[in-house]
C-alpha cells in the first residue's frame, strides 16, 4: 500500500482516476449490443452470420474513430476531446433509443456505438500524461482497466433489457454519461507531457513505422481478442450451452472482469520484469487456451474455466502492450496509442463474424476457437523477431524501461513470477 501511494504521489492521482470513469463508461456503453445480444437476436431473428456482422460492427467503427480522435485531442487537448466525445456518445444512444427499428437502423446503431470505442487512446494518454516513464505501465494498466465496463455491461443490460425493454438501455446509459463528463471537468487536469512544437508529421510518423505496425499486431490479439470475446460472449453460451440471456451475461461479466483486472496487473509486470517478457508468457497462455476452448464446446463450467483463463492472459497483455508504448513514442503518446488502439481493435471486429461464420458454415464454433489460437501464436514469433532490434535502441533488457534494473530474487517473490525471468 505504501508502494502505491507513493506512485500516486508522483504524478496527478484526480486526472488519473477521472481517466479511468471515462474509459469504463465508454467501454460499457461500446458492448451494449454484444451485452443484448440474445434479445436482439429475437427482435430481428438474425441467423448466426447476420448476429456475427451486428457484433462487428461497433468495435470496427470504433477502431476507426480512434486515430482521428487521437489527432484532434494533440491540439485541443485530451481534456476537452474527452467532453466532445461523451457528449456525442449520449447522443448516440439518444438515437439508438429513439429510432432503432430494423435490422439496417441496427447496423446504423453499431456505427454510432463505435464513438465510445474511440476513448481508448485519448483516456491512457490523459491519465499516464502526469506520470514518470517508470510508472507509466501501472498508470496505463490502471486506466486500461476501465475495460471492467465490458464487465458491467454485460452483467446489468442483460437484466434491464428484461425489465425494461433492451431499446430502453441506450437511454439509460445516454443519462449515465453524465457521471464521467462530471469527473472530468471537475478532477482531470490537462498533462504538460505533449510537445507542442511537434508538427504534425512528427506526431504521425508512427503511421510509417515499422515498430508502429507491429505493436499494432500484437495488440489485435490481446486487445482485439478481449473486446470481441466480451462481445461474442453471451451469444455464444446462449447458442452453445442453452442459459438463459441473463446467465449468458453473468457467465461472461466472470471471464470480461478477470481480463479488466489482469491489465492493471500486467503494467505492473511490465514495469517490473518487461513489457517484452510479460507479452511472451501472455501469447503463449492465449495460444494454449483458445486451443483448448475449442475442444471444450461440450462443456459450460471448463469453458468457463479456460475463458476466465484466457481472458486473465489477455487483460495482462493489453497492460504490457501499453507500457511499452509510451516508451517507444513519449512525446507523441496519444497519437501513437490511438493509431495502435485503432489497428488493434480491428482485430477484434473479426471475432464475432469469424465465429458466426465458422458456425454457420463449418458447423462449429471450435474451427473459429482454432483460428484466434493459431494468430495468437504467429504474433508470438513476430515479438521474438523483434525483441533484440527493441533492447539495443529504445528499451532496456526484456522490454524494461531504460534505467530500470531487473530485480533481485527474493524469498517472497511468488513462484508464479520465474516465467516472466528476463528473455532478453
Amino acid at each position: 500500500m505504501t508502494h502505491f501511494r507513493n506512485f500516486l504521489r508522483t504524478g496527478h492521482a484526480p486526472t488519473l482516476f477521472a481517466a479511468f470513469l471515462y474509459f469504463a463508461f465508454s467501454c460499457c456503453t461500446w458492448v451494449l449490443n454484444g451485452a443484448m445480444a440474445p434479445f436482439i437476436s429475437d427482435a430481428f431473428h438474425l441467423s448466426p452470420a447476420q448476429k456475427g456482422l451486428m457484433l462487428s460492427v461497433p468495435i470496427i467503427a470504433g477502431a476507426l474513430f480512434r486515430f482521428p480522435l487521437g489527432v484532434l485531442s494533440q491540439y485541443i487537448g485530451r481534456k476537452r476531446a474527452t467532453l466532445v466525445e461523451m457528449t456525442l456518445i449520449s447522443v448516440a444512444m439518444l438515437l439508438g433509443f429513439f429510432f432503432v427499428d430494423s435490422f439496417g437502423a441496427l447496423l446504423a446503431m453499431g456505427v454510432l456505438l463505435g464513438v465510445a470505442g474511440a476513448s481508448f487512446g485519448v483516456a491512457m494518454s490523459l491519465g499516464s500524461g502526469s506520470f514518470p516513464a517508470r510508472h507509466k505501465g501501472l498508470a496505463m494498466g490502471i486506466v486500461g482497466a476501465g475495460n471492467v465496463g465490458t464487465a458491467v455491461a454485460v452483467l446489468l443490460a442483460p437484466p434491464l433489457a428484461q425489465w425494461l425493454g433492451w431499446q430502453t438501455v441506450y437511454a439509460v446509459a445516454a443519462v449515465a454519461m453524465a457521471i464521467p463528463m462530471a469527473a472530468v471537468i471537475f478532477l482531470a487536469k490537462e498533462p504538460a507531457d505533449i510537445d507542442p512544437h511537434a508538427g504534425l508529421r512528427a506526431q504521425l510518423a508512427c503511421l510509417v513505422q515499422r515498430d508502429g505496425w507491429a505493436f499494432s499486431v500484437i495488440y489485435a490479439v490481446t486487445f482485439g481478442g478481449f473486446i470481441g470475446f466480451t462481445s461474442f460472449l453471451p451469444s455464444y453460451y446462449h447458442d452453445q450451452f442453452n442459459v438463459s440471456k441473463v446467465q449468458a451475461g453473468q457467465l461472461t461479466m466472470l471471464a470480461a472482469f478477470t481480463g479488466a483486472a489482469m491489465r492493471i496487473v500486467g503494467g505492473w509486470l511490465s514495469d517490473r520484469f518487461g513489457g517484452i517478457n510479460t507479452l511472451t508468457a501472455v501469447l503463449l497462455a492465449v495460444t494454449v487456451g483458445l486451443g483448448c476452448c475449442g475442444l471444450a464446446t461440450g462443456s459450460v463450467g471448463l469453458t468457463t474455466a479456460l475463458l476466465i483463463g484466457c481472458f486473465a492472459a489477455l487483460g495482462a497483455g493489453n497492460g504490457a502492450v501499453y507500457q511499452l508504448v509510451p516508451l517507444r513514442w513519449p512525446l507523441t503518446t496519444a497519437v501513437a496509442g490511438s493509431m495502435i488502439g485503432e489497428l488493434g481493435a480491428l482485430g477484434g471486429g473479426l471475432v464475432p463474424s469469424t465465429m458466426g461464420l465458422a458456425r454457420q458454415y463449418l458447423g462449429a464454433y471450435a474451427w473459429g476457437f482454432a483460428f484466434f489460437a493459431a494468430c495468437a501464436l504467429v504474433t508470438l514469433g513476430l515479438l521474438r523477431a523483434l525483441q533484440a532490434g527493441w533492447t539495443s535502441s529504445w528499451v532496456g533488457a526484456g522490454g524494461r524501461a531504460r534505467g530500470v534494473v531487473a530485480p533481485p530474487p527474493r524469498e517472497a517473490m511468488p513462484v508464479a513470477s520465474n516465467v516472466f525471468a528476463d528473455a532478453a
